[in-house]
């Protein structure tokens, strides 16, 4: 595999990438489907956060991973793979799991130590995957040694069948209480996308998790790989179940990417984009979220996009970006994957801008949040007040983007001590580590 040269073109109101290949010749691939979007999120971007690397550059991105010299951003998500086997053989894994090994908590702490003493700052998010990570014998004292070593949130990310079948793993789960989360893969209860997606009708499944995750109080996020003329008709009903059920905080879309174990028939013409994903949650949620609702997240303006909703007294959920210009934070934002509002913005920082003015101050809202609650407090009004809804688009070779590249910010840290940005990884470094 190697890099070619690519300009970007506007056709109609979408963007493609054009290049030319000695080997394969001219190829066109989708970029982003709302051009609008994609020129104006330029607004958001910010510099990246400094951070420790890992290897030299030798070969130039994304052949040095890493995190290389060449690298832009720190990492906002670390993500841990502590086995390779899983119980289901989803068509469309990007990991092509299987039955394979477990790490031993030895080398997963010294994996933990390396995401650590990468940062200047204290990481936030470490991410327990796989695989199924809940297949690993010791996931209860991988998940307890996360938070002894101080990370904000440790996510356990999980397909979920382990939490229907075990009522008492799930109760154990809820023994860990504050800044822990559920990443739960849910692309919806559409049967046919189902068994397309994940192999299998797993719908009831899922259902059984969350309702054992909703009555042990575990803040859970639904994760969600959406494949163009699959599941993008459901779209707004994941959202809307999401709002429906109390405990879950959020929903993160993933457009499917075309690495790992993907059928040879499926053709990247039928890629959706993030901007894709976001004109679909606007057809698709009756006037409750529009375009407009959502913005870049400044770390990673090129392939990440969020909002906030707040729920009020009536039951009624606004988002944010109508009440607040969320423009105006930039320069308080922090290179973040956040899971708060609060967590994103930098308080001290934003008290001398003109952010907190408006019809509703930032400093209201985050008092209601965080700022005047106990710990408890705020964990339950977060969870039952606060939704979130981002879109985190990965690169393959057919859209890469070098610049995107430097600035993706979910990270893999690998047994042998390096940090690999999420799609270089999938599409390059897997097999070799």
């Amino acid at each position: 595999m190697k890099c070619v040269s690519a300009k970007m073109v506007q056709r109609k109101n979408a963007i493609y990438l054009e290049k030319y290949c000695t080997i394969h010749g001219s190829q066109t691939e989708l970029l982003e489907e709302d051009a609008d979007y994609f020129i104006k999120r330029r607004g958001f971007d910010k510099p990246g956060t400094d951070c420790r690397r890992q290897t030299k550059t030798k070969k130039g991105c994304p052949f040095d991973c890493g995190l290389c010299p060449q690298h832009a951003q720190h990492t906002c998500i670390g993500l841990i793979e502590v086995t390779n086997t899983c119980d289901l053989r989803c068509p469309m894994c990007y990991a092509a799991s299987g039955v394979g090994e477990f790490l031993s908590l030895e080398v997963i702490e010294r994996m933990m130590n390396v995401y650590i003493d990468s940062e200047f700052e204290p990481p936030e998010i470490l991410q327990i995957s796989g695989g199924e990570p809940t297949l690993h014998p010791n996931i209860l004292e991988i998940i307890d040694l996360g938070r002894k070593k101080g990370f904000k949130y440790v996510m356990l990310n999980t397909n979920g069948l382990r939490l229907a079948k075990d009522e008492e793993f799930v109760r154990k789960l809820a023994a860990f209480d504050r800044g822990f989360e559920v990443y739960l893969q849910f692309d919806g209860l559409n049967p046919k996308a189902l068994r397309r997606l994940r192999g299998k009708d797993v719908g009831a499944e899922k259902k059984r998790a969350i309702e054992r995750l909703t009555h042990h109080r575990i803040p859970t996020t639904l994760v969600a790989t959406i494949a163009h003329g699959v599941n993008d008709g459901d779209i707004g009903a994941i959202v809307k179940l999401g709002l429906d059920i109390p405990g879950i905080r959020g929903v993160n879309f993933q457009p499917m990417a075309f690495f790992g174990r993907m059928p040879d028939k499926v053709s990247t013409q039928e890629r959706i984009t993030l901007t894709g994903i976001i004109q679909r949650i606007e057809e698709q949620t009756e006037g409750l979220l529009q375009k407009s609702d959502f913005v870049p997240l400044p770390c990673d303006v090129d392939r990440v996009a969020l909002t906030y909703l707040r729920k009020e007294k009536m039951g009624k959920w606004i988002p944010l970006p109508r009440e607040i210009d969320l423009r105006q934070f930039v320069p308080a934002i922090k290179n973040t994957f956040a899971f708060a509002l609060d967590d994103a913005i930098d308080i001290k920082a934003a008290r001398g801008c003109d952010c907190f003015k408006g019809p509703l101050r930032l400093m209201n809202l985050l008092a209601d949040t965080a700022l005047l609650r106990t710990l408890q407090q705020r964990a339950k009004y977060l969870n039952e007040n606060l939704f979130r809804i981002s879109i985190t688009s990965f690169l393959d070779a057919y859209n890469f983007d070098l610049k995107a590249m430097q600035k993706e910010c979910v990270h893999v840290i690998t047994p042998d001590g390096r940090k690999i940005p999420f799609s270089a990884y999938n599409m390059i470094h897997r097999k070799a580590v």
